[in-house]
């Protein structure tokens, strides 16, 4: 017999102060609705998910999720650290086409690339402040 493990009450609740957490980045950065879905991982059509991560509903079920959130945290971290005096910049680089990105902005990078997408931008920012 498997047993059936229920999410701990404390869990959910930190993973639900990590979905507004990240919902509130992700407004910060004024990304239309299709590009915070596309940065999650989830359907671009699922407009609900982000509904109910903007209410604190646990975000990161799967490790995927759980794993983009803390990278989206990581780039966000690395912005204000290279930009301390400049939240505006901080806040729209994400949206900013970059020589680095074949003129892309760094949103596109995770649209084309998904998940690896995601990995290239954080590691290009961990490279900028010398990680």
């Amino acid at each position: 017999m498997t047993a059936v493990l229920e999410p701990q009450p404390a869990v959910s609740q930190d993973r639900g102060a990590l979905a507004k957490m990240v919902m509130t980045l992700l407004d910060h950065w004024a990304l239309p609705t299709e590009d915070q879905a596309a940065l999650l991982g989830i359907a671009t059509s699922n407009r609900a998910a982000l509904t109910r991560y903007r209410k604190g509903e646990a975000i990161g079920t799967s490790r995927d999720q759980f794993e983009r959130v803390g990278h989206l945290l990581g780039i966000h971290k690395n912005l204000r650290l290279l930009f301390p005096q400049n939240r505006e910049l901080a806040y729209r680089w994400m949206s900013t086409r970059n020589k680095a990105f074949d003129n892309l902005t760094p949103v596109e990078v995770v649209k084309a690339w998904g998940f690896a997408g995601l990995l290239m931008v954080r590691a290009y920012l961990d490279r900028a402040r010398g990680v």
